[in-house]
């Protein structure tokens, strides 16, 4: 996984966990806001405008977290707006490019890494380099590293300046999309992590059932509506789809989460189908790539590296069956 140490690179693929053994996210470093007018976010300092060609994401296919930020450029429409970076190079030294980024040059490997971005931003950083990263060409420096934040930007901050017409967290129904994104963060978007990435018998088995209650969950509740929030897609689903998408290809193997796949879930199944469907959806979604990171990048859960044949995800072409 390896992070930075005061502007260091330092290789190690240990996950932190607890005392008993259970996986423990890493908080985001970086927090300020874009805005449309530059004006203080929630959180970081001011003079983050919203202007077209300003900033730029650093993503990759491999991560669900990247993965929304790359939904929402789509869905919001800002491919001309804000440009964008895809780690298509092997993950030495954290995500790697095989193109530099303007000003900042390959490294004596001929390889751009995601921590030379960090490094620009602050000399002596210290912690994980993680995606989606959102880079500010003018100020040259990192904007936000946190997907959750990152989304709600492309949500609304660039509508002034050509960002497709439409609020994926309308106000009324924000208090029922917050509540309906903690629960399944807790149980299904991180809950995969921490079984995947238990060391102890005891905290994979409690993560792991964690994360069956998270979805059987959201099979009831998609029984009765046809998205988590009612019927209207919002940022709630959009936050659980890159999981999702991920799970039978990967985390039902490879983070050991083989109870049950979502496709076995009737209502999970085909409202997985519809939102894959989506118009512009599915060319966000690189299947192969996404699970050759997965299985080439963590020797702590693949020591040998090999990327298994399956599954068959051909399931996600089909007319929705709810």
């Amino acid at each position: 996984m390896g992070q930075l140490v005061n502007g260091v690179w330092s290789d190690s693929d240990e996950r932190p966990t607890d005392a008993s053994g259970a996986y423990m996210r890493a908080s985001s470093a970086f927090r300020h806001w874009v805005t449309a007018d530059g004006s203080p976010g929630p959180s970081g300092d001011a003079g983050f405008a919203a202007e077209p060609g300003r900033y730029h994401l650093f993503v990759a296919p491999t991560c669900p977290w990247a993965h929304r930020a790359e939904i929402y450029r789509k869905l919001k429409g800002l491919e001309e707006i804000i440009t964008i970076s895809h780690a298509d190079a092997p993950k030495s030294a954290g995500w790697s490019y095989t193109q530099g980024f303007e000003h900042l040059e390959p490294g004596e490997d001929g390889v751009f890494h995601l921590h030379q971005v960090y490094t620009a931003a602050d000399p002596a950083y210290s912690g994980k380099v993680t995606v989606p990263t959102l880079w500010d060409r003018e100020r040259r420096t990192i904007v936000n590293n946190e997907s959750s934040e990152i989304i709600r930007m492309l949500n609304r901050a660039f509508d002034g300046v050509g960002a497709r017409a439409g609020n994926w967290c309308p106000p009324d129904a924000l208090a029922e999309i917050d509540a309906v994104n903690a629960f399944v963060y807790e149980h299904v978007n991180n809950g995969v992590y921490r079984a995947g990435f238990a060391k102890t018998q005891a905290a994979y088995e409690e993560a792991v059932a964690k994360v069956f209650a998270g979805l059987d969950w959201m099979e009831q509740r998609l029984s009765e509506r046809r998205f988590l929030t009612g019927d209207r897609a919002t940022e709630a689903d959009w936050r659980a789809f890159p999981t999702l998408i991920r799970f039978d290809l990967v985390y039902f193997s490879h983070f050991k989460c083989n109870i049950r796949r979502v496709q076995d879930y009737p209502n999970l199944r085909g409202y997985t189908q519809g939102l894959f469907q989506w118009p512009g959806i599915a060319e966000t979604c690189d299947l192969e790539a996404t699970k050759a990171g997965y299985y080439t990048s963590m020797p702590s859960v693949n020591p040998s590296g090999i990327v298994p044949a399956g599954p068959d995800m051909s399931w996600l072409n089909e007319a929705p069956g709810r």
